[in-house]
C-alpha cells in the first residue's frame, strides 16, 4: 500500500472531520501509517514531528511501551462490560487516582470532550432542579469560548463557525467577556484585563445569578480562540463570584489538563477548585477516546435519593471502558516515573531557545508561552493573506512538521517526549513554513 492508493479509498468512504471535504481536491489527506515517539510516518516512508500531539491528546509520544503493555494486559482480562450495575478495577481506580489528583469525589464518564461538556451543563441543572432551585437552567461561558460541537455543548461555545449552521438547534448561553491578555488597555497589565473582566462577570451575576446553573471557563488558556491566555487572578475571582451568587464553576480542561500549562490542572495556578471539572484528550495518553467529569460531594449527594428520577439519567454504551481506563492509568503513572512537570520546565528551556528566531520575525505579534504551550500571532502587513491557516498547515507538512494554525496564530503543542534534536526540526521546520507563507502572493494561492 503507498499513499496514493490510501488516499483514493480514505476520499471514496470517509467523511473527515471539521473539514469541507472539497478541499481535498487540492490538499489530500495525508495518509499515516505507523507512529512513533513524536514521529508519525506515512506509507511512502516520509516522517512528519507531531507539533500539536495529534489535536493535543498525545502527551508522551506515540506507541509509548509502558502504555501498550497495559493495553495488552488489560485485553486479556476484561474488553468492555457495561458500567451500569457493573463495575471494574480499572475504573474505580482512576476515579480513586483522579480524586485524588483533583480534591472532586466523584467521577462520571462519557467517550470525548463534548460529552464531558454535555455531562456537567446537564449535572449542573439538575443539581438545582433537585435541590428545588429549577429556574437555574441557564450557563454563562467567556467571549471565544470552545467546549466542543454537540448541540449542548455548542450553547456554551462562541466560535460562530462552528455554531452558526445549527442556530435553530441551539439554546444559547449567555457571554461574558474573556480575559484574554491581548486584550489589555494601554499600560494594563494581565492580572489588571483579568480584574476588569472579572468585574464585568460580577455585573452580569448580579442581574442573572437566579436563572444561572453555571459559568463554564477554559482555565488559563481559551484554545479555539487563538491560544488566548489570560491570568490566573481571574479564576480567583471567578470562584469567589460563583460562589457569592450560588453558581457552579466549571472548569473545562479537555484541552489544558495533564501539565498543558505547567501544573497538572490548569486551575491549580489560581489556587482554586472548581464544582465540576472535564477532562479528555490527554487523559489515555492519546490512545483511546475517554472523557470524566468529576464533581463534589455536595453534588452527588443532590442526586443520592430513592426516587430514580432524581438521579442522573445519563448514559453512553462505551462508560468507564475498561481498556480506556487502563491506558488511562497507565498514562498517569508515566507522570510519576518519569516525574513530568519537573521534566518540562527544563524542555520547556530547550524549545524557547530553538523557537527564538520564530519569536523574533518581525511579522510575529504577542509571542507567548504557558507551560508547554507555544503561541504566535502573525501579522500580515497589510497584504492579503486568504486562508492563511490551510497554507502554513501546508508549508510546515512539506518540511516535516504538523501545525495547524487557528486562523492567524500559529501554535505549538508537542508530546512531552520531546528531545534537543526534535526541538530544533519543528522549530525549523515552523519558521520556515512562515516565511514560505508569507512569501506567497495570497490571492493567487488562497
Amino acid at each position: 500500500m503507498n499513499n496514493q492508493a490510501m488516499i483514493q479509498r480514505s476520499l471514496r468512504h470517509v467523511w473527515h472531520p471539521c473539514t469541507q471535504m472539497k478541499l481535498h481536491e487540492t490538499q489530500p489527506p495525508v495518509p499515516i501509517a505507523r507512529a512513533e515517539g513524536v514521529w508519525l510516518y506515512d506509507f511512502d516512508g516520509k516522517r512528519y514531528l507531531d507539533g500539536i500531539s495529534s489535536w493535543w491528546v498525545n502527551l508522551f509520544g506515540h506507541s509509548h511501551p509502558h502504555i501498550k503493555a497495559a493495553l495488552c494486559d488489560q485485553l486479556e482480562r476484561l474488553d468492555h462490560i457495561m458500567l451500569a450495575g457493573f463495575t471494574h478495577q480499572p475504573v474505580v481506580e482512576l476515579s480513586e487516582r483522579l480524586g485524588a489528583l483533583t480534591g472532586l469525589d466523584h467521577a462520571f464518564y462519557g467517550s470525548d470532550g463534548a460529552s464531558a461538556t454535555e455531562i456537567a451543563l446537564k449535572m449542573s441543572a439538575h443539581y438545582w432542579r433537585n435541590t428545588g432551585r429549577p429556574e437555574k437552567c441557564c450557563f454563562a461561558g467567556l467571549a471565544g469560548g470552545y467546549h466542543g460541537e454537540t448541540v449542548g455543548a455548542l450553547a456554551v461555545t462562541d466560535i460562530a463557525i462552528f455554531r452558526e449552521a445549527y442556530a435553530p438547534l441551539v439554546r444559547l448561553a449567555a457571554t461574558v467577556p474573556s480575559p484574554d491578555a491581548r486584550g489589555a488597555w494601554p499600560g494594563e497589565s494581565a492580572a489588571g484585563t483579568a480584574r476588569r473582566a472579572a468585574v464585568a462577570l460580577q455585573s452580569w451575576l448580579e442581574q442573572h445569578h437566579a436563572q444561572t446553573a453555571a459559568l463554564i471557563v477554559e482555565p488559563m488558556v481559551q484554545c479555539a480562540a487563538g491560544m488566548a491566555m489570560h491570568d490566573a487572578a481571574y479564576l480567583h475571582e471567578a470562584r469567589a463570584l460563583c460562589d457569592r451568587y450560588e453558581v457552579h464553576l466549571i472548569a473545562d480542561e479537555i484541552a489544558t489538563g495533564f501539565g498543558r500549562t505547567g501544573t497538572m490542572f490548569a486551575h491549580q495556578q489560581a489556587g482554586v477548585r472548581p464544582d465540576f471539572i472535564c477532562l479528555s484528550k490527554g487523559l489515555t495518553g492519546g490512545t483511546l477516546p475517554l472523557s470524566a467529569v468529576l464533581t463534589t460531594e455536595k453534588v452527588y449527594g443532590a442526586f443520592y435519593d430513592d426516587e430514580v428520577a432524581r438521579g442522573f439519567l445519563h448514559s453512553h454504551s462505551y462508560t468507564g471502558n475498561p481498556l480506556a481506563c487502563r491506558a488511562a492509568l497507565a498514562t498517569l503513572e508515566l507522570f510519576d516515573q518519569t516525574d513530568a512537570l519537573v521534566r518540562n520546565v527544563e524542555l520547556a528551556k530547550t524549545l524557547d531557545l530553538a523557537f527564538a528566531p520564530l519569536t523574533q520575525h518581525p511579522a510575529i505579534r504577542h509571542a507567548r508561552r504557558l507551560g508547554m504551550i507555544w503561541t504566535w500571532d502573525v501579522a500580515t502587513g497589510g497584504r492579503p493573506q486568504p486562508h492563511f491557516a490551510r497554507r502554513y498547515a501546508r508549508h510546515a507538512m512539506a518540511h516535516g512538521v504538523l501545525l495547524r494554525p487557528i486562523g492567524n496564530t500559529i501554535y505549538a503543542m508537542p508530546p512531552y517526549a520531546m528531545d534537543a534534536e526534535s526541538a530544533d526540526h519543528l522549530a525549523r521546520g515552523a519558521l520556515a513554513a512562515l516565511q514560505a507563507t508569507l512569501s506567497e502572493e495570497g490571492p493567487a494561492h488562497g
